[in-house]
C-alpha cells in the first residue's frame, strides 16, 4: 500500500508540473518563498537575502486596500492617486477640492495631515503552521472556526505585546490553510500628503480608457510618514530612475495583491459566475445611476460623490471582466481538467480518500448555502455602511461596543485589541460628512435592501414599520449628531452603556439592525465560513503535501514578489508596443473630457520632451491590491509605478495567462519629468533623486 501510494503522488507531482510548466513565470510569491532557481535559470538573476530585505522594507501597503514604497531616506511614499482619494476627500472643503486640483507642498510646513490613513511596513514574519494545526486538528464547523479564532487571537496579541498603536500583527493563512504565517507590520497613522496632480490628469482617458492600453495617465500620488511629529527615518527605499525600464528588461512587482481564487474548486468558482458576481453587477448599476444622477445636480454635489462614483465605475468594470473570464468555455474547461485529475488521484488510493474524499462535496455544500443567503449577507454584513458615513460610523460604535464585551477571541476581527487603533483612527476622522448625500445613499440601501429582501423579512418589518426606507433615512440622517468627533469619541468609550442611554436616531438605527446582523454573521460564519475554510484547508494540504512551496499561494492582501518583462503583446493579432509616450498623450488628447488635459498639462507641452515614455506593460502578475506598487530592476532601482492591467488580465483573479495579461505602470522618467517640468517640484525631484 506504501509502494501504490508513493506513485500516486508522484504521479501527481508530474501532473501538477505539467500544468503549471505552461506559465513558468506566472506568480505572486512571498518573500520567504522566491522561485530563485527559476530566475537563476531564466535570467542570470539570483536575488540575495539583503536584496530581498532591502525590498520587505522599502515596500509598505496602505491599510484602505493599496500598495506604496518608501522613495526616500525621510518617510517618502509613493503610491496611486486613486489610493489618496479617501485623504483627498477628507482634506476637502467647499471651494478648496483636491480632487480637482494639484497639490504641491514645497516645505514641510505646507504638507497636510490625511485625516485618516495608516501606511503598514513589514518587518518580521514567522510560520506559525504548527500552532495553527494543533489548536484546530479534528474540528469542524462552528469549533473549527472558534479555534482558529482563538490562536490567531493569542498568536496576535503576543506579537503586539501591548503595543497596537506601533504594530500589527496578523495571522495569515497561505494556501488555504496549508501554511501560516505571523506577520508582524510598524504602523505609521500620521501620515501627510506632499503631492498629487489633479483627477483628470490621473486619471486620464477616464472610464472608456479604464482598464484599457495604450494609456496616459500620471496616476501618482506623494505621502510622507511622521513619527512623533518629525518625518519618519526609513534608510530602506527604492530610489528612482530618472530612464525607466527598456524593452525586454526583467522587472518586479513588490506589492500586496488583494485576493484570488486560483486554487479555488469548480463549486466556487461557479457561485461567483452565478449568483455572486451578476446580483453584484446589479446593485453597483443601481448605485451608479444613482450616484450620477445625484452628481449631475451641482458642482458640489460632484465633489461630494466624484470618489465613490470612480470606485464603482471601476468595480462595475472590474467584474464584468472577471465574469467575461469565467465564461471562457476554454479556460474553464482547463479548470475543470485539473480539478478531475487531482479528484481521481484521491479516489485511486484509500488513505487519500479517507482524509481528503469528501473536501470537494463539503466545499460544493457550504457554496449551495451561501449562495442561498448571498444577497442578504452582501446588504447586511458586507455592505452594511451602505456609503452613508453617519450610519457607518453609527453602526461602528454599537457593534464595537457589543464586541468588546467579549474576550478577544470570540471578537469580530476588525474589533479584536490587535486591529482597534485602525478602527478608531477611522471612526475619529475630522474628515467633513455630508448630510444630504448620506440621506441620499442611506435611503437607497435601504430601498434596495427592502426590493432584494422582501417586505415581509424580519429585518424589514422591524426597520419599515410605519415608515419606508427614505422615510427612515432622512429622519435619521435630520436627526443625528455624529457629525460632531467629541460625541464619537465620548459615545466609543462609554460602550453599551452610552449607547444604550444615547437618543441619538442614528445610534438607534444601528441598533435595531445589530441582531440581524449578529444572527445573519454567525449563520454565514457556522454554515458557509467555517466549511469553506476547513476543507478548502484539506484540498491545500493535499497540494502543498505534494508540490510543496515550489508553487506560490492564492493572494492575500499581503507582500508578493512578481517578475517579468517590459512587453507587448498581440490584440487581435497586431501587437501592441509596451510603452506610451508624452508625444502620444498630446495626440491622444482632446477638447472635452475625459480627454481634456489640464492647464499644467497644456502649458508644460514645449519643456517636455516628446519621446519620454509616459506608462509602460510588463509581464508581471498582479492583481487588485497591487494599485501603487512599485515597478524595480534587478538594481533595486524604481522604473515604474503600477495603476492598472489590461482586459485580459482581469482574468488574473482565476488564472495567469503569460501570453496576453499585462500590468500597466507610469514610467519613472514621466513621473520626474512632469515633477519638473509641468508642476516646478523641485525640491521633490532633488529628494527623490538624492535623498535629500
Amino acid at each position: 500500500m506504501k509502494n501504490k501510494s508513493g506513485a500516486l503522488l508522484a504521479g501527481l507531482m508530474l501532473a501538477l508540473f505539467m500544468m503549471s510548466a505552461a506559465h513558468a513565470g506566472e506568480g505572486m510569491w512571498p518573500l520567504s518563498n522566491l522561485p530563485v532557481a527559476t530566475l537563476q535559470r531564466r535570467f542570470g538573476f539570483t536575488p540575495s537575502a539583503q536584496w530581498i530585505r532591502h525590498v520587505q522594507l522599502a515596500s509598505v501597503r496602505l491599510a484602505e486596500g493599496c500598495s506604496g514604497s518608501f522613495v526616500s531616506p525621510h518617510g517618502l511614499v509613493l503610491s496611486n492617486h486613486h489610493c489618496a482619494v479617501g485623504c483627498l476627500e477628507g482634506l476637502s472643503r467647499p471651494g478648496h477640492n483636491l480632487m480637482a486640483r494639484y497639490f504641491y507642498a514645497a516645505t514641510r510646513q505646507e504638507e497636510l495631515k490625511c485625516p485618516a490613513m495608516e501606511v503598514e511596513q513589514l518587518v518580521t514574519e514567522r510560520n506559525v503552521t504548527a500552532a495553527v494545526n494543533r489548536a484546530t486538528r479534528g474540528k469542524s464547523g462552528a469549533a473549527y472556526a472558534q479555534a482558529l479564532r482563538t490562536v490567531s487571537s493569542r498568536l496576535e496579541a503576543a506579537c503586539i505585546a501591548g503595543d497596537a498603536h506601533q504594530w500589527r500583527c496578523q495571522v495569515v493563512h497561505l494556501y488555504h490553510g496549508g501554511q501560516d504565517w505571523l506577520y508582524k507590520y510598524r504602523r505609521y497613522q500620521d501620515v501627510r500628503l506632499v503631492f498629487v496632480p489633479s483627477q483628470d490628469t490621473s486619471f486620464f482617458g477616464g472610464y472608456p480608457d479604464n482598464f484599457n492600453y495604450p494609456r496616459y495617465d500620471y496616476d501618482l500620488s506623494l505621502l510622507r510618514v511622521y513619527v512623533h511629529g518629525k518625518p519618519a527615518h526609513t534608510p530602506e527605499y527604492f530610489p528612482l530612475s530618472a530612464s525607466g525600464p527598456r524593452a525586454g528588461e526583467l522587472v518586479f512587482t513588490s506589492g500586496n495583491p488583494g485576493a484570488t481564487e486560483r486554487d479555488d474548486t469548480i463549486a466556487q468558482l461557479k457561485t461567483l459566475r452565478y449568483p455572486v458576481f451578476p446580483q453584484l453587477l446589479q446593485f453597483l448599476a443601481h448605485e451608479q445611476g444613482l450616484l450620477e444622477a445625484f452628481s449631475a445636480e451641482n458642482a458640489h454635489n460632484a465633489e461630494v460623490a466624484g470618489g465613490t462614483l470612480f470606485f464603482v465605475d471601476n468595480a462595475i468594470k472590474s467584474i464584468d471582466g472577471q465574469l467575461a473570464a469565467l465564461n471562457d468555455e476554454q479556460q474553464f474547461a482547463r479548470k475543470e481538467r485539473q480539478e478531475r485529475t487531482l479528484r481521481a488521484k484521491v479516489a485511486a488510493s484509500a488513505r487519500l480518500r479517507r482524509e481528503y474524499g469528501g473536501a470537494w462535496r463539503a466545499v460544493a455544500a457550504a457554496e449551495r448555502r451561501g449562495a442561498a443567503m448571498f444577497m442578504p449577507y452582501f446588504m447586511i454584513v458586507r455592505h452594511g455602511g451602505f456609503d452613508a458615513r453617519l450610519f457607518d460610523m453609527a453602526f461602528q460604535i454599537v457593534l464595537g461596543a457589543h464586541e468588546r464585551t467579549l474576550p478577544d477571541a470570540q471578537r469580530i476581527s476588525a474589533y479584536r485589541a490587535a486591529n482597534l487603533p485602525l478602527l478608531e483612527q477611522q471612526l475619529f476622522s475630522p474628515a467633513p460628512v455630508h448630510p444630504h448625500y448620506d440621506a441620499l445613499m442611506l435611503g437607497a440601501s435601504l430601498t434596495m435592501m427592502r426590493d432584494l429582501m422582501g417586505s415581509d423579512a424580519p429585518i424589514c418589518v422591524t426597520l419599515f414599520e410605519t415608515d419606508s426606507p427614505a422615510q427612515v433615512a432622512a429622519q435619521a440622517v435630520g436627526g443625528t449628531k455624529l457629525a460632531d468627533v467629541a460625541l464619537r469619541k465620548a459615545l466609543w468609550s462609554g460602550g453599551e452603556k452610552a449607547v444604550a442611554a444615547s437618543g441619538d436616531p442614528m445610534i438607534a438605527l444601528a441598533r435595531q439592525m445589530l441582531p440581524y446582523y449578529l444572527k445573519l454573521y454567525k449563520t454565514y460564519e457556522d454554515q458557509v465560513t467555517a466549511p469553506l475554510e476547513a476543507n478548502t484547508a484539506k484540498i491545500a494540504r493535499l497540494r502543498f503535501a505534494l508540490y510543496g512551496t515550489s508553487v506560490y499561494p492564492d493572494a492575500t492582501f499581503t507582500e508578493r514578489l512578481s517578475y517579468g518583462r517590459v512587453e507587448g503583446w498581440l490584440r487581435e493579432g497586431k501587437p501592441v508596443p509596451p510603452f506610451t509616450t508624452v508625444a502620444g498623450l498630446y495626440k491622444h488628447a482632446r477638447n472635452y473630457d475625459p480627454l481634456k488635459l489640464s492647464p499644467a498639462w497644456l502649458a508644460a507641452k514645449d519643456r517636455l520632451n516628446p519621446a519620454t515614455p509616459m506608462n509602460f506593460v510588463s509581464s508581471n502578475d498582479i492583481v487588485g491590491g497591487n494599485s501603487g506598487s512599485p515597478v524595480i530592476d534587478r538594481d533595486g532601482r524604481l522604473v515604474g509605478l503600477i495603476f492598472d492591467g489590461n482586459p485580459p488580465s482581469l482574468g488574473g483573479a482565476f488564472w495567469y495567462d503569460g501570453k496576453n495579461n499585462r500590468a500597466v505602470a507610469v514610467d519613472s522618467a514621466i513621473i520626474l519629468a512632469a515633477l519638473e517640468h509641468v508642476y516646478h517640484a523641485h525640491a521633490l525631484v532633488q529628494e527623490l533623486m538624492s535623498g535629500r
